[in-house]
């Protein structure tokens, strides 16, 4: 029989408590709990948004051609068009177009030698067995294929690849055909007939996916490079979805049906498993990269148009863990509040009549402290740590918006220098002597001022770019900012940064979203909760550039307030619907200690 000692090379160590810093995979016992624990990675996937396509298109080429950081698009939209885009990891460039514009491409391999394959042309209308060929700069016509197809998906490189299906009795039907870099040869067909299936891998080792689209369908074949076998079904039929993957033992599938939907399901080469779904649902979209590194792009979002939208997907990285923290004494929502995950204020809010109590965390526990002079919800606030605040704004228990602006010393609230502009539910962000209030709402009307608090006054500067309420921001002072979703109405993905004179819109949420909790910094911040329309526990991370999705709060709320780092962060109050004063600690780098409570963990 194993042991401990045999499988690490030391015996478990006994602490009083628990080691300072623990490594991944290290066990001891705390002889102060009397309980044996471990230090637990947590790791998890997740959809980033990219730049989005020079041109929103659907129906361009089906098939993997390329990786996250190099692929190409080409072809797409009704009616069709020829463009052709390359992504670099960071945007797309438009570069030489396809020869004969078309749709319902079969793509296959990458962002410097690629192929494409059939397609619906507009003039004379119908399939295509055209072929084209890209060396990187531009594109040849090569042979055809030897049946005209559109719809179609293709796997491989473009000296040696396959073209399957099509689903059109008139058309191709369950055809394959297999490319040698010069000719298209017949081989054996599909075992079932299907339109708008996915495909990925390569010539010889390959998937073919969902499909319909009469009744969208959960089949999945595998191609070994001689026939195709059944395997096991998707979780949910889909057609007109996109895939990525290197062969037929693992790939991702998300996307697809009429209307679109964001799910997202991955194959370990025996079955499918449901994941992160992506931030934007949609159908007729392309895909690239690997099942563990993918990219999603373009695509209709029916209802409504089509869509540049690109996201990244990224699997088995560190995705950071939620902790349960004290408890407020007061439960809470619509609060003001900051600091950091050891420092941390919360004053006013809705309990459920506007209040003007003040608690202060400290790592481990809530105490309440002087209350402030008015009472108020939806307030603005701004705080470094929990002894040096600022609370301006909000609405009164009258339900009217006040400008009374007050200054929290680490004793008393004190009212200083009132805002120009009495409002609430807009956005904030610094400290006690340097902060920002941005957007909100004066009653019914919506807001994109912005003022700034210099320590003593509010000077009016400029205005977001879009107007909204319900909005969380972060920063460390008036100069720099990041002003995150809201409510419009609807909802909104919409993201600005402030440099200190001016607003820049940067790209969205993968989920818009209004009332959720923000901390960090203008480069470095994470957003959780709120509602999407319906009450969120999803989260997602700024890095500067991009959002993704991380690890989900421990308990569904909206109008929270947040506190602390990208790495060390906190949330606290809000509603479930009903008011809580839940408090839950963020760690972004995942690295977590957990409780051995049976023999079999």
């Amino acid at each position: 029989m194993s042991t401990y000692k045999k499988e690490v090379g030391t015996s478990v160590q006994n602490f009083s408590n628990d080691p300072d810093n623990p490594i991944t995979g290290q066990l001891w016992y705390n002889q102060t709990a009397a309980e044996f624990r471990y230090q637990e990675q947590v790791v998890g996937s997740a959809w980033a948004t990219g730049n989005t396509l020079n041109t929103a298109r659907s129906q361009s080429n089906n098939g993997s051609a390329g990786t996250q950081t190099a692929s190409i698009m080409y072809g797409g939209n009704d009616p069709a068009v020829g463009n052709t885009e390359i992504y670099d990891g960071t945007s797309w460039t438009e570069v030489n177009d396809l020869n004969i514009a078309r749709r319902g491409i079969a793509g296959a391999g990458n962002q410097t030698a690629s192929l494409a394959a059939g397609g619906y042309v507009e003039v004379p209308a119908g399939a295509s067995a055209i072929t084209e060929s890209w060396n990187g700069s531009s594109w040849t016509e090569v042979n055809n294929l030897n049946t005209a197809g559109s719809f179609l998906g293709g796997a491989g490189t473009n000296t040696a690849s396959i073209a399957a299906g099509d689903g059109q009795p008139t058309q191709r039907a369950n055809k394959t055909e297999s490319w040698n870099g010069t000719s298209w040869t017949e081989v054996n067909d599909q075992n079932n007939t299907r339109r708008e299936a996915a495909v990925n891998g390569t010539q010889t080792s390959a998937l073919f996916i969902g499909g319909g689209p009469a009744a969208p369908t959960q089949l999945t074949e595998s191609w070994n490079g001689t026939s195709w076998t059944d395997v096991a079904d998707l979780n949910t039929g889909r057609f007109a979805a996109s895939s990525a993957g290197a062969d037929n033992t693992s790939a991702l599938f998300f996307g697809g049906n009429s209307p679109g939907i964001a799910l997202t399901e991955i194959w370990n080469g025996t079955i499918w498993t449901e994941t992160s779904d992506l931030a934007t649902s949609r159908r007729s979209l392309s895909g690239a990269g690997t099942a563990t590194v993918g990219l999603a792009f373009g695509g209709n979002l029916d209802p409504g148009g089509n869509t540049g939208a690109t996201e990244e997907w990224n699997a088995g990285i560190n995705l950071g863990a939620w902790y349960t923290g004290g408890t407020m004494n007061t439960a809470r929502f619509r609060p003001g509040g900051g600091g950091t995950q050891t420092s941390a204020i919360v004053y006013k809010g809705s309990e459920p009549a506007s209040g003007t109590k003040t608690e202060l965390y400290n790592g481990t526990s809530w105490s309440e402290v002087n209350d402030t002079n008015t009472a108020a919800k939806s307030c603005g606030s701004a705080a470094a740590d929990n002894t040096a605040a600022l609370a301006f704004g909000g609405e009164t228990p009258t339900e009217s918006s006040t400008a009374k602006t007050e200054l929290w010393n680490g004793y008393v609230w004190t009212e200083v220098n009132d805002l120009n502009t009495a409002r609430e539910g807009g956005g904030s962000n610094g400290t006690s002597t340097s902060a920002l209030f941005y957007g909100g709402n004066s009653g019914p009307t919506l807001r994109g001022l912005n003022e700034s608090w210099n320590g003593t006054s509010w000077t009016e500067v400029a205005d977001l770019n879009t107007a909204r309420r319900a909005l969380p921001g972060t920063g460390a002072s008036n100069t720099s900012a990041l002003a995150i979703g809201g409510f419009i109405p609807p909802q909104s993905a919409k993201t600005e940064l402030w440099n200190g004179s001016a607003w820049t819109e940067v790209n969205d949420l993968n989920t818009a979203t209004s009332n959720s909790g923000a901390f960090g910094t203008q480069t470095a911040a994470i957003a959780a909760g709120g509602e999407n329309p319906g009450i969120t526990a999803e989260a997602e991370s700024w890095n500067g550039t991009n959002w993704s999705n991380i690890n989900d709060i421990n308990t569904a709320r909206t109008q929270l307030r947040g506190a602390g780092s990208q790495t060390l962060g906190l949330i606290f109050a809000g509603s479930t619907p009903g008011v809580t004063g839940a408090t839950e600690e963020w760690d972004g780098t995942g690295s977590i200690t957990r409780t051995i409570t049976s023999t079999t963990e």
